[in-house]
């Protein structure tokens, strides 16, 4: 661990520093590559693109952040029991590379290959690397927060250059310079990584719970089996041996992810040995998920739909410049740099001056605020339906309200997860609790599919529908949380809840 005289990053560990950049850049990478995709996907032969169908493209954009979420939970495995954080770091991001130049090549038959190499250094580098950022502070050092609130900077810092400089060379160069600037991006965090990997003073250097040898070979080898199975595949559907329909593969993967949840939940909470308190604090957790996934079912059609409207409907013109369709996501890193701070400090007052009004109330919150996001769509769409390009103004206003939920909702809903689970299956939460993103990814992916270019007049059904569903949700929850607010401040061991009220009954 590093002691608080030896930060040299804002006085914080030099390891952050190693860190911070590492994951700017990645992000830079990952952000700048997905603002592209269905942009490409959709792109007639003629533009350079594939010619998909909408609903393929977004199927297929749902599939690929969906995989990159749950690829996470393997990922931190492999780290945990086999790599090790450092490597298995390092090696993710080699992938990741390697997989943005595959992209770069003009060529659709590699396409999917790169998407797939992406997915799997994603998920090996995404939560081992965040993960690290924890491990430089021991369980007393209040410097703990701070230094999540810097690398979460950082994520957004690396967005905003994605996106502006992919969304510049993809309007100004060509699809293929972009994706190739992706790949620069994730070079220039392996550089920064590499040169300064001393600076973590060995965290992560060895696996926290290394297998036997016996174990080792087992898991390489089912390591081999499936990248073996992955390859055969890809190569069988771009061969067309194999048929692939998106709309129902995303559909099946949707159910799948669903049914793991439900049940890897279900297990806890019923084979678990769960003391009351527990399982009612469990059930608190369950209307956190349910927001969450519903949630970030609407937040990501930022990618998709919304990504499509600006291309399609937005006047973009300011002046003489056209502003690059990709640059309207950089909207939700920008809000969140300016808002994150305000947020910081209102639930901070809130908690001070008022009875905290608890994790779900405040997710449920979150969740109506960014359905409103599809209210001001539907005004919007319904100008675009009638033949007018709509101002920019709509766009911008409904990342800001998209942002604003984000903010009551997602640092919200991961503090949840680590107090509400029980202790002993912490880590298993966290994993379960990462599968809400990638349903919420995935439908997202489906929903985005009805949104058709070609017939204008159905976009503002589309956009009412996302929203009056997800204020429903929040609705629901919010008046369920006000009993499992309660449940949220019960202590896990109901011993010391008797205790407590045994020492209320001796003072009364």
């Amino acid at each position: 661990m590093n002691s608080p005289t030896q930060g040299t990053f804002f006085g914080h560990p030099k390891g952050l520093q190693t860190l911070f950049f590492t994951e700017m850049w990645e992000r830079m990478s990952y952000y700048g590559m997905r603002m592209l995709l269905v942009l490409f996907m959709t792109a007639t032969l003629q533009e350079g693109g594939l010619g998909l169908t909408v609903a393929s493209a977004a199927a297929i954009y749902g599939l690929y952040t969906a995989s990159v979420y749950f690829m996470g939970l393997p990922g931190g495995w492999l780290s945990d029991r086999l790599l090790g954080g450092q490597k298995a770091v390092w090696y993710g991001g080699i992938i990741i590379m390697i997989g943005h130049i595959v992209l770069a090549i003009p060529s659709d038959s590699t396409f999917f290959i790169g998407l797939i190499l992406v997915v799997l250094g994603t998920g090996l580098l995404k939560p081992n690397i965040g993960a690290m950022v924890g491990m430089m502070y021991s369980e007393k050092d209040n410097r703990r927060d701070s230094g999540y609130a810097l690398y979460y900077m950082g994520i957004n810092i690396g967005s905003l250059i994605g996106y502006f400089v992919c969304g510049y060379l993809m309007e100004n160069q060509g699809w293929h310079y972009a994706f190739g600037a992706a790949a620069i991006g994730m070079a220039a965090g392996l550089i920064m990584y590499r040169k300064t990997l001393p600076n973590l003073n060995g965290v992560a250097a060895q696996p926290a719970s290394p297998l036997s040898p016996q174990g080792q070979k087992i898991t390489w080898s089912v390591i081999a089996v499936f990248l073996s199975a992955v390859a055969v595949v890809a190569t069988l559907i771009m061969q067309g041996v194999l048929s692939f329909d998106a709309v129902a593969v995303a559909e099946t993967v949707a159910l799948v992810f669903t049914a793991t949840f439900v049940l890897y939940f279900g297990a806890i909470f019923f084979m678990g040995q769960l003391t009351g308190n527990e399982k009612r604090r469990m059930l608190a957790l369950l209307l956190i998920c349910i927001a969450s996934a519903c949630f970030w079912s609407g937040f990501e059609q930022a990618g998709s739909s919304l990504n499509l409207f600006a291309r399609d409907y937005t006047d973009r013109l300011v002046g003489s410049f056209e502003v690059p369709t990709g640059w309207f996501q950089s909207l939700n890193s920008i809000f969140i740099i300016l808002l994150s701070p305000f947020f910081a400090a209102l639930w901070i007052s809130v908690g001070k001056r008022y009875v905290s009004p608890g994790y779900g109330i405040k997710c449920a919150v979150g969740l109506v605020i960014m359905a409103s996001g599809f209210i001001v769509m539907f005004f919007a769409a319904q100008y675009a339906a009638s033949g007018l390009k709509v101002a920019p103004y709509w766009l911008v206003a409904t990342y800001f309200l998209h942002t604003v939920g984000e903010l009551c909702l997602s640092p919200v809903a991961l503090s949840a997860v680590s107090k509400l689970s029980p202790r002993r299956f912490a880590g298993q939460m966290m994993g379960v609790f990462v599968l809400t993103y990638s349903i919420g990814n995935i439908i997202a992916g489906l929903l985005a599919g009805n949104f058709d270019p070609n017939n204008v007049s159905e976009m503002p059904n589309l956009y009412i529908q996302i929203s009056l569903f997800s204020i429903g949700i929040g609705i629901v929850i919010l008046l369920l949380s006000l009993k499992s607010r309660i449940w949220e401040n019960l202590p896990e061991d109901e011993k010391a809840e008797d205790k407590v009220d045994g020492k209320a009954a001796v003072a009364t």
